[in-house]
């Protein structure tokens, strides 16, 4: 039988539809209090509606909150008001993600969109609410990756791809960052590639994939206190594995947290 969540609170990014959502439901049976983001409102007041109809979830335990990753601004206003809130919040879980488009694109806040939403909005984010992360024993953040972050590279004189552009390219260089970003040790984190699932993303992967639940499953394992961690480490659903060598290099933590200020606007 699962252990009980209750008393923890849980962000998850991304939380309308996939392995986001379905990682809220699974949290929110086992007791916790999830703060469910979505791009609008009304997705993510959708996806609660949803949990509470179908999942029969206590409507108490779930929290609405909005903002498109395409516009930092509105990361930082959601920030905001989870720090206001949620003054104690156990475990962010950044899963929101998208396919970087055909063509090359690039945000009003001046990123290449993938990049920007899959990694610098997390990163953010990330830091924003560390004032609320609980610093005690099972405190942590889990960055939903992807096992294409070994296809990746980060380029750093040009991260927007604005030379050199290609969907998968962009995509990987994501993911890459977003498991880079696991080993920055002024939080407590880890990564974890959930499996190949029937999402919107899984066409960069394979004709087919699992059910989104299961990928859930790996996710929330990661959520539970019980489970011990590795600060920095990358998991392969339930085993921990080695990334890709760039993903623990220390030189490289560094260096993409000083490029990701200077993107995200919060550089000294």
């Amino acid at each position: 039988m699962s252990s009980s969540l209750s008393g923890r609170t849980v962000l998850v990014t991304g939380a309308t539809s996939g392995i986001g959502y379905e990682t809220a439901r699974i949290l929110a049976e086992r007791g916790a209090t999830v703060l469910m983001h979505g791009r609008t409102a009304e997705g993510a007041r959708a996806a609660v509606d949803r949990l509470i109809t179908l999942a029969e979830v206590d409507g108490s335990q779930l929290c609405v909150f909005a903002a498109d990753f395409a516009h930092l601004e509105e990361v930082e206003q959601m920030a905001a008001r989870v720090v206001a809130e949620h003054p104690h919040l156990d475990v962010l879980v950044n899963n929101a993600g998208m396919a970087a488009p055909e063509r090359h694109t690039v945000t009003a806040d001046g990123n290449e969109i993938a990049f920007q939403v899959n990694f610098l909005a997390h990163y953010l984010l990330t830091n924003l609410v560390e004032p609320a992360l609980t610093s005690e024993l099972g405190g942590r953040v889990v960055n939903v990756s992807s096992s294409l972050h070994r296809t990746g590279s980060i380029q750093w004189a040009d991260p927007n791809r604005t030379r050199r552009y290609s969907r998968l390219a962009a995509y990987a260089q994501s993911q890459l960052a977003l498991t880079v970003f696991a080993a920055d040790p002024r939080v407590t984190a880890i990564s974890v590639h959930p499996g190949i699932c029937t999402t919107g993303l899984l066409p960069l992967y394979a004709p087919e994939g699992t059910a989104p639940a299961e990928g859930a499953a790996h996710v929330v394992r990661l959520c539970d206190p019980a489970v011990e961690i590795v600060n920095g480490a990358y998991y392969d659903r339930d085993h921990r594995v080695a990334p890709a060598p760039a993903a623990t290099e220390e030189r490289t933590v560094k260096r993409l947290s000083k490029l990701a200020d200077v993107l995200v606007g919060h550089a000294a």
